[in-house]
């Protein structure tokens, strides 16, 4: 019998791994290269499309030792001034995401967007009060609630990265609705969704088909959960699997291209949310208690996942109180 050459082995793995329904291996995200001593977090501009660009922070949990640089930021050069699409998780991070976007072009920041409430997407807002930071009602909302609550855990977290961090006076400034915008030579589309938070936002590049999809993706990663709605995040993602992207860029997790079906990010975050749901359904039906929910199985897929350890464990405390409420004949 004929050994398979590496290549038609590879190929052949490949095909059966996607008839088994597995998700093959996204790439891994560009670390940043962090330095602590000296508190600088190693940004670097990825180009994905001409004047588009990533800024890929660690596929991890927050810790001092990545900065608590956890998110993927970005930024659109437009021809008339520079979109910045979130501002990182301290001022620290702002300022030198300010620092690099001036390294990278010549025009100046035009604007911020806000894709969610979470504290990585304003955070850094202090770089950026000569502008308008955009954000729905709904973010602006959330953000004035627990802005106080992110810095004092973040301080508590990372310590010296956050310091001179203070949010309240560089909130949100100014609305974000959904649709498209022409800005300079540029059309930008604004899609408003919900579920991993109740507004969030999809930033499209419509020339380059780039989708900056917030925390509605993850990729290789847990998701987070503590404003999440299952069901209406379930709902958010059949809608933007409809989108011919080019390129996804979640907020946390690698970045990839938008033709890699159930490989891809979109589609690991449906599979995590719909076992999720079955699972924590099943357990509440069943009569478990958080300890003992904790110590069922998980798919080894999703035991691979950065994060898992932790993230894991705060889904279950986030949502299953929810889950046993219904069985009580409440509702979710």
């Amino acid at each position: 019998m004929k050994r398979l050459t590496p290549l038609f082995a590879a190929l052949a793995g490949a095909v059966l791994a996607t008839a088994l329904g597995a998700a093959l291996p996204l790439a891994t995200a560009a670390t940043p290269t962090v330095n602590p001593a000296k508190l600088d977090y190693g940004l670097q501009a990825r180009a994905l499309a001409p004047g588009v660009y990533v800024v890929e922070g660690a596929n991890a949990d927050f810790s001092p030792a990545n900065g608590c640089n956890i998110i993927n930021t970005g930024f659109i050069v437009t021809g008339e001034g520079v979109v910045v699409i979130n501002t990182g998780t301290s001022r620290l991070y702002g300022e030198q995401l300010r620092a690099l976007i001036a390294r990278t072009t010549a025009e100046p920041v035009r604007e911020v967007i806000h894709l969610n409430l979470h504290p990585d997407y304003f955070l850094g807002n202090q770089a950026f009060a000569d502008v308008p930071r955009r954000a729905t009602v709904a973010t602006q909302a959330g953000m004035q609630a627990e802005y106080k609550a992110y810095e004092d855990n973040l301080y508590r977290l990372c310590g010296d990265w956050m310091k001179g961090t203070a949010a309240a006076e560089v909130l949100p400034n100014a609305p974000l609705e959904a649709g498209v915008r022409r800005i300079g030579q540029r059309e930008i589309e604004i899609r408003l969704l919900e579920g991993h938070t109740a507004s969030d936002a999809v930033l499209i590049d419509k020339a380059s088909g780039v989708v900056f999809a917030g925390g509605l993706v993850f990729a290789n990663r847990i998701p987070t959960t503590p404003h999440a709605q299952v069901g209406p995040w379930l709902k958010s993602l059949d809608t933007l699997a409809g989108l011919k992207a080019s390129q996804w860029v979640p907020s946390h997790g690698p970045v990839h291209a938008g033709n890699l079906g159930e490989a891809g990010g979109l589609a690991q975050t449906q599979r995590y949310l719909k076992w999720l749901d079955g699972q924590l359904g099943r357990a509440a039906r069943s009569g478990l208690d958080m300890n003992e929910l904790l110590r069922s199985p998980v798919p080894v897929e999703f035991k691979g996942w950065a994060a898992f350890q932790t993230e894991w464990v705060r889904n279950v405390v986030h949502l299953y109180p929810r889950y046993e409420q219904a069985e009580l004949g409440g509702t979710r």
